[in-house]
């Protein structure tokens, strides 16, 4: 048996033992008895927050609780989650981050918050980071010590943002790797790849750039490694089209508070080179505070109602209605990595069809009842023209099982015109507990209907049907990473009528125009000898628009299985014997 293939295998077989002994309480056993002297009666429990002039050595032994607690494989699907909150200073501490951990510094500027110490983000066997999921930087600069070097071992849903590391960073931990996004950070030293597979980088300054496999792409970013495709893995796009950052927190005079950057167009580099900001700034005090033990889907409607912002603490939240958004404007964040699951078959959220909502910072799981789909922006046939105030939705990661029983038809369908996400990971568990063909079932991740939707990293995978089925007209995706399903019990369970399997990247026949950029498309077919015809299906006219795709047959898959070609019957198949096919 592959090496590869038999740790995955040991690694799903404890996945599965441990994940049935997990409950839905946050973990505080074990925790030092002085954690509490961090918590803030604003927030729950599981937020810490630290100044400079608190004990160094107290807040460096929280971390390494924390991490012991939640690094081990073990806690993949564990329900701990946990926000770490940094006041401008400057701290003498080691940021060990594992899963549903996230480092939040609350300065203005990244250079506010200055940890002289590394980051560490490992593999916990063999240096394998393939499922370091779920954890989260942003909004601090890491000061590195002479010598020594950061590790931000990583694969799907585990963005860094708004950080500046002062040294070199390591993208793996000298093993396998699946990531990734980094967006207006600044590296003063070399970002060393290694072999991760993928890699998105956006509006990012960094000195230099070395290694990464499959599919690495750099937009609005300086100091790229020259762009060779196919003789290198490598796609450079000069400048950022239409983004809006991330919100991000801060104290504000001495209150805490959410600042909301403007949008940019055409933008390279960082947002906060200038040191100065004209975000807008919004008191915490014009959200309402959402938390685990206290609230429900009534009291977080009766908030929107009211006309309130929302602000998930970490925790896990069971909701039997889904979170009805219709205010223009409305901004719904939460730190920690809170999980949002439905009760009664529900979606989670519903956004009207209004303009200018920001969603961001969540995980959002399928609950045991089947969902229509999970996220909803915009009622079916939705016409409005929301050009001049977009909808963002930032770092929302959706998972359908693994966890436990989850079922959905869709994870997120986005009816809206001009609705942008940036960074998004649907996930049909492929490990874990209640994982299988007929358990954990979805037919698609994303589902596009509206007009001038426009993508910064789809990571989608593992759907029953097309990963992705676009709908609308003028979308735009650039950078998209997806594993077609492992588990397709025959051959036929995966076709549809004449068509062997279903592509992951689908647009479908009535669209006009469309365009994407840096397509890696992958299948791995453990149980049966599945073919696929293409890895992506569009109308003729817009191959031409299809930029960058490369496809893989990864070890392990059945022999006989194979994706017959890369776009349209254009393109060398792969399988068992020609594993990977680069396409312009």
């Amino acid at each position: 048996m592959n090496i590869r293939i038999f740790i995955s295998l040991m690694a799903i077989i404890l996945c599965q033992q441990t994940a049935k002994t997990q409950s839905l309480e946050p973990i505080s056993a074990g925790l030092p008895a002085f954690a509490s002297k961090f918590n803030n009666e604003a927030f729950n429990e599981n937020v810490f927050i630290f100044d400079d002039q608190m004990d160094m050595q107290e807040i460096q032994v929280l971390i390494d609780t924390l991490y012991n607690l939640q690094h081990p494989r073990s806690s993949e699907f564990g329900s701990g989650r946990y926000a770490l909150l940094f006041k401008p200073g400057a701290y003498n501490l080691n940021l060990k981050v594992g899963y549903y951990m996230s480092y939040i510094g609350l300065g203005q500027s990244p250079n506010d918050v200055v940890i002289n110490g590394i980051i560490l983000s490992k593999g916990e066997k063999n240096g394998n980071v393939t499922t370091n999921f779920w954890r989260s930087i942003e909004n601090l600069t890491i000061e590195t010590p002479a010598g020594a070097l950061n590790i931000w071992g990583v694969s799907q849903a585990a963005p860094m943002r708004r950080v500046h590391i002062k040294g070199d960073v390591q993208l793996h931990d000298n093993g396998w790797a699946s990531g990734g996004f980094l967006a207006d950070s600044k590296v003063d030293g070399t970002i060393l790849a290694g072999g991760q597979q993928q890699w998105f980088t956006r509006n990012t300054e960094m000195q230099k750039w070395e290694a990464g496999s499959w599919n690495i792409m750099f937009m609005g970013v300086s100091n790229t490694p020259e762009d060779k495709w196919p003789d290198n893995p490598y796609t450079v796009i000069g400048a950022t089209p239409l983004v809006r950052e991330k919100p991000y927190m801060i104290i504000d005079n001495s209150d805490f508070a959410l600042s909301i950057p403007k949008l940019k167009e055409n933008s390279t580099g960082i947002s906060w080179s200038s040191g100065k900001f004209n975000d807008e700034v919004f008191s915490l005090n014009e959200f309402y505070i959402v938390k685990p033990k206290k609230d429900n889907s009534i009291t977080i409607n009766a908030a929107l109602a009211d006309g309130k912002n929302l602000f998930f603490c970490p925790g896990i939240y069971l909701l039997d209605q889904s979170l009805q958004i219709s205010r223009p404007g409305t901004i719904v964040t939460g730190i920690g990595l809170p999980t949002l699951r439905p009760a009664n078959g529900n979606a989670i959220i519903e956004i009207s069809d209004v303009s200018g909502v920001s969603i961001s910072g969540l995980i959002i799981d399928a609950g045991k009842i089947e969902s229509e789909t999970l996220v909803r922006v915009g009622e079916p046939n939705s016409t409005n023209d929301h050009k001049a105030n977009p909808t963002f939705l930032h770092d929302i990661f959706i998972r359908v099982g693994g966890y436990g029983e989850g079922k959905t038809q869709s994870c997120m369908e986005i009816n809206s015109n001009n609705v942008h996400i940036d960074h998004t990971w649907l996930w049909r568990a492929d490990h874990g507990n209640n994982v299988g063909w007929t358990e954990n079932t979805c037919k698609n991740g994303l589902i596009v209907n509206g007009d001038k939707v426009t993508v910064y990293g789809l990571f989608c995978e593992h759907f029953h049907e097309y990963q992705t089925l676009w709908n609308g007209n003028e979308g735009k995706v650039y950078f998209y990473q997806s594993e077609m399903p492992y588990d397709p019990p025959t051959a036929e369970a995966f076709n549809h009528g004449s068509t062997n399997g279903y592509a992951s990247y689908k647009v479908s026949d009535g669209v006009e125009s469309h365009e994407a950029w840096g397509l890696g498309i992958y299948c791995v077919f453990f149980k049966a000898p599945v073919i696929v015809d293409q890895a992506i299906e569009t109308p003729e006219h817009i191959e031409k628009n299809i930029h960058r795709k490369i496809t893989y047959w990864l070890y392990g898959g059945h022999k006989e299985s194979k994706i017959k070609s890369v776009i349209n019957g254009k393109g060398e198949q792969v399988n068992v014997n020609n594993v990977k096919t680069m396409m312009e």
